[in-house]
């Protein structure tokens, strides 16, 4: 059990073998060339013998370093990779060749990825599927109780101003209107949490109705440029679409400070790219539960999502769809 580390096959026995065997060549061919040349050595060794050991010993020193600095250059790659790996950014691999003696390690370490990412791919969507689940049963309950309580309480009120006094008449109105407001703040959440105009009218509408409703209700314009003829998509492309689009809004009321938000949707030589650009104050990139959650939703369609600053000092985020996740299983 002692040598297992050095079982036939495994990549520490190929990486034994191979320094091995060039720390044994590096003495047959200094036996060699000691054994042929014209230098003797003296014992003790003689002043002017001194410098031929040390370059000797140089020499086998040099070429020693270089064979298994060559042997072992592909771990500067794997540490690489280790230091910046993020499940959330698919694809990141170190490249191998078959020849190479730590090609076996790279080949573990690019699997153990791929395991990841498929676990973390299972796992986002089984928790976003979830998660709009609960959004739909929270908007059915805002919808069909709280704002048909509401709507019960506003009629009451109208009987109420109807039959109210002059001096309290005023007050009953104002109260009336506050009812009012607040059944329409519950239908917009309801609609921002179960987006059933993208189920019933389809992408293009939903992110028409989308932009529309945020620029009215937060007073910044936004330009959309949305392609009539996108490919046929699944359901949940459509909803990865739409949800990070409505998180680029989100997160321009939030914190951008923008004036104007172009939205683009487009058909690409590879497939679909969404593009949300703003004016704002844009600053440095911190990627906060919004972000981690766009692209967890990236992740589920193979796409990928890129964030960088703006030329107009904004933010801009384009998420990438390749074509093959964009096909409908019909």
């Amino acid at each position: 059990m002692g040598m297992e580390w050095v079982r036939r096959g495994s990549p520490v026995n190929s990486l034994f073998w191979r320094l091995f065997l060039i720390n044994g060549l590096l003495f047959v061919v200094g036996t060699l060339v000691l054994a042929v040349s014209p230098a003797t050595i003296s014992s003790p060794p003689l002043l002017t013998e001194i410098p031929i050991l040390v370059v000797g010993l140089a020499l086998i020193l040099t070429a020693n370093a270089m064979l298994v600095r060559a042997s072992l250059s592909r771990l500067d790659a794997l540490a690489s990779v280790m230091r910046r790996i993020d499940v959330l950014w698919t694809g990141d691999r170190v490249a191998t060749d078959g020849n190479h003696s730590v090609a076996e390690l790279i080949q573990a370490f690019n699997g153990m990825l791929d395991r990841l990412e498929s676990e973390q791919t299972t796992n986002s969507a089984r928790a976003l599927a979830a998660q709009e689940a609960e959004r739909q049963r929270i908007a059915r309950e805002l919808h069909d109780e709280i704002g048909q309580s509401l709507t019960v309480a506003l009629l009451g009120l109208k009987r109420v101003v109807d039959r109210a006094p002059d001096d309290l008449r005023e007050d009953a109105l104002i109260a009336q209107d506050a009812v009012r407001t607040s059944i329409d703040d519950v239908r917009q959440v309801a609609h921002r949490l179960r987006p059933g105009v993208l189920t019933d009218l389809g992408l293009q509408s939903a992110l028409a109705s989308l932009s529309t409703e945020f620029s009215q209700s937060s007073g910044v314009a936004v330009t959309r440029d949305i392609d009539a003829d996108l490919p046929e998509l699944t359901s949940d492309v459509e909803l990865v679409l739409y949800r990070v689009a409505q998180e680029c809004l989100t997160n321009v009321a939030r914190h951008a400070h923008a004036a104007t938000v172009e939205l683009t949707l487009a058909r690409t030589p590879t497939g679909l790219r969404l593009h949300v650009v703003d004016d704002g104050v844009g600053g440095s990139i911190r990627e906060g539960a919004g972000i981690r959650g766009m692209r967890e939703r990236a992740s589920l369609v193979g796409a990928r999502l890129r964030i960088a600053p703006s030329a107009s000092g904004g933010t801009d985020v384009c998420l990438l769809v390749p074509v093959q996740a964009g096909r409908s299983d019909t």
